[in-house]
């Protein structure tokens, strides 16, 4: 398969030409949620990111294999492989089994993805679901000479797997020694060799819930290794892409290239992707700042920070303005520009579809809008540069706009009409993943109640009854629906 695609990789840190190990095929695999608390914005932006990736290398032509990880284990607040599990805390606090826990947000977690339109993945692994496989991967590694057991716990030899020729830290630019001095002063470093060195399974202790059987006895795996191990089950030794964000570079994904080094001897990804950080009014979003909001609470706007809410479309919008790579920042101009935005998509979309061709052209309206179609291309195979597609398209609504308000005609050929069609709707729902929130399967049972509602109220006004009258448009307009009279009747329109 040609295409042009060029993708920046974070391990060698410039933009390689994209070619998958084994076309039309291409392996992604993307770290998911730890499922121990509601997923976060920052969560969503990066998901939103790596949909539309998997949106985009689909539209290609590519047969993708999608795999996102749920951590339903082994995730401790201290990502070295120290302190208290994050589930079993969790558990403590609400009262709950750790397992309620995790079906909860994880329930919780697929319901916001379907808010955002996001595709699910073509495989969904469980760190609980490959328990055997991480004790035989971390056996692997103690007999490749790369990890050593201690008191029960298993732990990465950081220092053996550097006097091989390999380099930890080659992901995330750190330096061993640097690495090694901030560790030093921590607690827990009792049963490693080394201070930088991090768990692959971890001895349970007395008061531990989560525990399993393993040849060292009763415990549980470390964070890293379950995506060491369903990657490679799912997609091979090597496959194409990994994902995540900016945040897990370093420890997670640093130690994900160790371990499979370690057990597969080979590079485990040939392209790195990082997704960027999120911001509210240009400050990182924490709940110390007051600026942490939660996506249902930036649907519904029940948070003193917001104005109203946003719909789940509109915020998928602002998201991909800003290329994945750079840092987004959550304004309240920024949210309501990019509903401005949506609804002119959308309305360029309907309108789109009663436009004909006047069969007078216009050569320079012809080559503008064959610029335009091109340039959807051609922004996306540079990185998927949604930032660029997105104001691309809104040029193409502007143009659109123009035809439907001419007698709802445009100068160009039918064919190149048609191709507008086709690239618009592609980019715009297929590739962008947005949705036009007024097209609903109930669509026609509305129609049917706006008629009788708008019927009821021309026969106030028939009647002179402009208490009745205002009421019905009052009560419209609450509901963001407005009625526009005209000498055809009367028509509505939601906003």
């Amino acid at each position: 398969m040609s295409t042009r695609l060029q993708i920046y990789n974070s391990l060698t840190r410039q933009k390689e030409v994209f070619e998958p190990l084994n076309p039309p095929f291409v392996g992604l695999y993307v770290c998911g949620p730890t499922v121990y608390n509601d997923v976060h914005l920052g969560n969503v932006r990066t998901f939103t990111s790596f949909d539309m990736i998997y949106r985009y290398l689909v539209y290609l032509g590519y047969k993708v294999r999608y795999v996102r990880n749920i951590t339903d284990a082994g995730h401790l607040t201290n990502d070295r492989g120290e302190g208290v599990n994050r589930i079993e805390s969790q558990s403590q606090l609400e009262q709950l089994e750790p397992m309620e826990i995790v079906q909860k947000y994880t329930v919780g977690f697929h319901d916001v993805c379907r808010l955002f339109n996001m595709h699910r993945p073509t495989i969904e692994p469980t760190a609980t679901g490959h328990i055997v496989e991480q004790i035989e991967m971390a056996k692997t590694l103690i007999n490749n000479g790369y990890a050593y057991e201690s008191n029960g716990s298993v732990y990465f030899d950081v220092h053996a797997y550097n006097a091989a020729n390999h380099q930890y830290g080659k992901l995330s630019g750190r330096n061993v020694d640097e690495l090694m001095a901030g560790y030093r002063d921590l607690d827990g470093q009792d049963e490693k060799r080394h201070s930088i060195d991090f768990a692959l399974w971890k001895k349970a202790s007395p008061q531990h819930i989560m525990r399993w059987p393993s040849p060292w006895g009763e415990g549980f795996p470390g964070w890293h290794l379950e995506c060491s191990v369903m990657s490679t089950k799912y997609l091979g030794k090597t496959f194409d892409i990994h994902g995540g964000g900016m945040d897990l570079k370093f420890p997670h994904h640093e130690c994900e290239i160790a371990q499979n080094i370690g057990a597969c001897e080979t590079e485990p990804v040939r392209y790195w992707m990082h997704t960027n950080m999120l911001n509210f009014n240009g400050q990182k979003m924490s709940k110390s700042l007051g600026n942490s909001i939660l996506p249902l609470e930036l649907i519904t706007g029940n948070h003193p920070l917001l104005d109203k809410g946003y719909s789940p479309m509109t915020v998928r919008l602002l998201f991909l303005q800003s290329h994945y790579s750079s840092e987004s920042d959550i304004t309240l101009k920024g949210l309501q520009d990019a509903e401005k935005g949506l609804r002119k998509l959308m309305n360029a979309s309907n309108y789109l579809t009663s436009l004909v061709a006047s069969g007078e052209i216009q050569e320079e309206k012809e080559t503008a809008i064959q610029q335009l179609i091109g340039n959807c291309k051609e922004v996306m195979d540079d990185d998927f540069n949604t930032s660029k597609l997105i104001a691309n398209l809104y040029e193409m609504a502007s143009q659109i706009n123009i035809f439907y308000n001419d007698g709802k005609k445009s100068p160009i050929h039918h064919e190149t009409l048609e191709t507008l069609r086709t690239t618009y709707n592609d980019f715009v729902f297929d590739v962008l993943g947005l949705l036009d929130e007024n097209d609903n399967s109930n669509k026609e049972t509305l129609d049917k109640v706006m008629h009788l509602v708008m019927d009821i109220r021309k026969s106030a006004r028939e009647n002179k009854d402009w208490g009745t009258s205002d009421k019905i448009r009052d009560a419209l307009k609450d509901a963001k629906i407005s009625l526009k009279d005209g000498k055809e009747g009367t028509t509505y329109e939601i906003e």
